[in-house]
């Protein structure tokens, strides 16, 4: 029998709310304090199962996708060596989310596709079980698989479910890609914010460590944060380049959408405590 196309999975953007780095490990990884809130905005998988192990990825991307699609399939093979699974799929990535814009797409897509792969293989691993699968293939993966606005510490993968005002967000893509390792291994990164409780965070203003050294490095990101701050409360996600701006309503959201220079490319989305992940494998 051949399996139906089981479409539509999304694997939605994050927002670090706020970010603090507050030291570095023997390891190399950096301890951190950071609040992930899930956005509407998201790429979309969709998946065939097949009775061969074989893994094919077809990608609306251009060969620049490389790393990202490798991180799909790197899940799903993964999947396979975990449970000894004999089956396959096919899958498709319709891909929205920028690349390399602090946003966590290809941790998202990686995420997705073990959740997705999970249910549709039948193999009913627990969430935690996926959740450390998913943490060798990258520190933001464990947020996406548990589908919950989180308080994460550590080097990212301790979570605590929390749920922050889901306000509209206006996204703004600078045109230039952060590299995350040249951020956390640049000198000049402030890696000594005190660590603080949670309703501590919760309740003073949200900051991220990595702004500065990124608008210093990268005029692009100075310049289209710089253009936001006049509308909204704003800043950088994650280590760059996305930034965003606050908003109570959508109208306002669009209306400054609406006065982006041409040269920026921005989206509206609406802040998530739940994952539109979870909200697809309800249905499934």
């Amino acid at each position: 029998m051949t399996a139906s196309r089981s479409s539509g999975w999304p694997a939605p953007a994050k927002l670090n709310l706020f970010l603090h780095i507050n030291g570095r490990r023997d390891d190399g990884y950096h301890e951190l304090q950071t609040l992930f809130q899930f956005v509407d905005h998201c790429d979309y998988l969709d998946f065939k199962v097949t009775n061969e192990p074989a893994l094919v990825l077809h990608s609306n991307m251009s060969e620049a996708v490389a790393d990202n699609d490798n991180l799909i399939l790197r899940a799903a093979k993964s999947l396979q060596k975990q449970t000894k699974c004999q089956l396959g799929a096919e899958i498709w990535l319709d891909k929205r989310l920028p690349m390399g814009g602090g946003l966590g797409g290809g941790s998202s897509d990686a995420a997705t596709t073990l959740v997705a792969l999970n249910a549709l293989w039948k193999l009913n691993l627990p969430t935690e079980r996926l959740a450390e699968i998913g943490l060798e293939l990258g520190a933001d993966v464990p947020v996406f698989i548990k589908g919950l606005s989180a308080f994460a510490e550590g080097v990212g993968e301790q979570l605590q479910a929390v749920t922050p005002a889901e306000y509209w967000y206006l996204v703004l893509v600078p045109d230039v890609h952060v590299s995350t390792a040249d951020i956390f291994q640049d000198p000049d990164l402030p890696r000594d914010t005190p660590k603080l409780t949670l309703d501590s965070l919760m309740s003073n203003p949200w900051s991220n460590d990595c702004q500065e050294l990124v608008v210093k490095r990268h005029p692009q990101v100075a310049k289209t944060l710089a253009w936001l701050l006049e509308y909204a409360p704003s800043r950088m996600t994650g280590t760059g380049a996305c930034v965003f701006g606050q908003f109570e309503q959508e109208q306002q959201a669009n209306d400054v959408l609406a006065k982006l220079p041409a040269s920026i490319k921005g989206f509206v989305a609406k802040g998530k405590n739940i994952s539109p992940l979870m909200l697809r494998l309800a249905q499934h």
